[in-house]
């Protein structure tokens, strides 16, 4: 009797934990999302129009298809978060503590290994993705997003839901990391998904072909993606893209389009507000 009280106990502390998990990663998502969308969609469009990659907004249908698929791949998510954290709880991961046991240097380049572990496993499954047969049954479904807003930065298939957070599992169990450093570098990748999921283009004129920016990605760069599909692979940076000669050939002068498009609507809007005065 006491057995059967204390494995009822257990099995609802575990279905608590894992909404609980589920409601932190809803709660984080729709607040980014819902933040950028609201801003460059609802509020400031007007004022914004210029800087949009694709001179269209997506319709109603398309956006509940981004929201729909998000939602399902928060469940996904959330149930591999869950088993990662069981696994740590139980000793079986390369989580530590204290927070500077390996010094603070560890911790911030554990971080930056994350990001880059991430940018690797995230262009080759990518490429994978597409693959004809995984893309039909998987991927397209991201694709239908051809103008894409924040809100399909996880408008994923469930079982590319499934690929995409298999990142956490290989980072948890292969590098050493406190708890607060998988924190960081989840919202740092959110917020890199979001943007380049944006439809609006933030950086500055040449920064695609700089010498040294031009290894970051931009929101042009995975636009061109959704709108193209069949190049543009990368997430964070545009090393892979480069090295496998995946980048788009006209990447940079359509970079360079939205960028003077932008500025020439700033000009144009000046000059209106001159002229009322």
């Amino acid at each position: 009797m006491v057995l059967a009280h204390k494995s009822m106990f257990s099995s609802a502390a575990n279905t608590f934990y894992s909404l609980k998990v589920i409601f932190d990663l809803s709660y984080r998502y729709l607040l980014f999302t819902s933040a950028f969308y609201l801003f460059f969609y609802v509020w400031k469009d007007k004022k914004y129009w210029h800087s949009k990659i694709q001179q269209w907004y997506p319709k109603k249908k398309h956006i509940i298809h981004e929201i729909k698929y998000s939602l399902f791949t928060i469940l996904v998510f959330g149930a591999v978060i869950t088993l990662v954290i069981w696994a740590a709880n139980n000793g079986l991961t390369w989580v530590y503590s204290p927070i500077n046991k390996y010094g603070y240097v560890y911790y911030f380049f554990s971080i930056v290994l994350m990001v880059v572990l991430h940018d690797t496993y995230f262009y080759w499954t990518h490429r994978l993705m597409h693959w004809k047969p995984i893309f039909k049954a998987v991927h397209k479904t991201h694709h239908l997003s051809v103008n894409p807003t924040p809100f399909a930065a996880y408008a994923f298939h469930p079982v590319e839901a499934l690929v995409e957070i298999g990142i956490l599992p290989l980072i948890a169990f292969t590098i050493p990391h406190h708890v607060s450093a998988i924190v960081f570098f989840s919202v740092y990748s959110l917020l890199i998904n979001i943007g380049g999921h944006l439809g609006y283009e933030l950086f500055p004129k040449g920064f695609a072909s700089h010498k040294l920016f031009k290894w970051h990605n931009t929101s042009t760069h995975h636009n061109m993606h959704h709108r193209l599909v069949k190049c543009n692979y990368g997430l964070y940076f545009n090393f892979w893209d480069r090295v496998m000669h995946t980048n788009h050939p006209h990447y940079e002068e359509s970079f360079n389009e939205v960028v003077e498009q932008r500025e020439q609507g700033k000009l144009t809007m000046e000059a209106d507000k001159s002229h009322s005065w």
